[in-house]
């Protein structure tokens, strides 16, 4: 259990969560970088992937990010025909996002990477310390 009133205690979990983070995304950092791509780019791949036909304005409010943030690393995703972009049947200014097959194959790989990271961390923790994780990270969301 970490003391929350003693400093040393929660930089040394401030610490477990950079280093942690770094591992986590280590391997499909490399993975990108092979294609000159970014963190930034995996966002996007992993939001679209799960939002089939995902508007661009509603990714710019998960992402929390400005147009302007997001349409370089689009385009390029674009262009590289790992995301294709469509024109909404119900309204022509909309444009909805999907991936390709090629943006499929790749954000699973990323994301896989980091699914069986999880699912070894969850395994020799267990259910409860699992929970607990999922508790704690809720909670640091709820407090931004």
């Amino acid at each position: 259990m970490i003391d929350q009133n003693d400093s040393r205690s929660l930089h040394a979990a401030a610490e477990l969560f950079f280093f942690t983070y770094r591992a986590f995304t280590s391997r499909p950092d490399r993975l990108l970088a092979e294609r000159g791509l970014g963190r930034v780019h995996h966002r996007i791949l992993y939001f679209v992937g799960r939002h089939p036909q995902l508007a661009v304005n509603a990714l710019l409010g998960i992402l929390g990010v400005s147009k302007q943030a997001l349409n370089a690393p689009l385009r390029q995703l674009v262009e590289m025909q790992l995301v294709a972009v469509e024109v909404a049947a119900h309204d022509r200014r909309v444009k909805q996002l999907s991936l390709t097959a090629a943006g499929q194959a790749l954000e699973d790989e990323l994301t896989g990477v980091q699914t069986q990271h999880l699912a070894a961390a969850f395994a020799a923790a267990g259910s409860e310390a699992a929970a607990g994780w999922q508790q704690a990270m809720q909670a640091i969301l709820d407090q931004a």
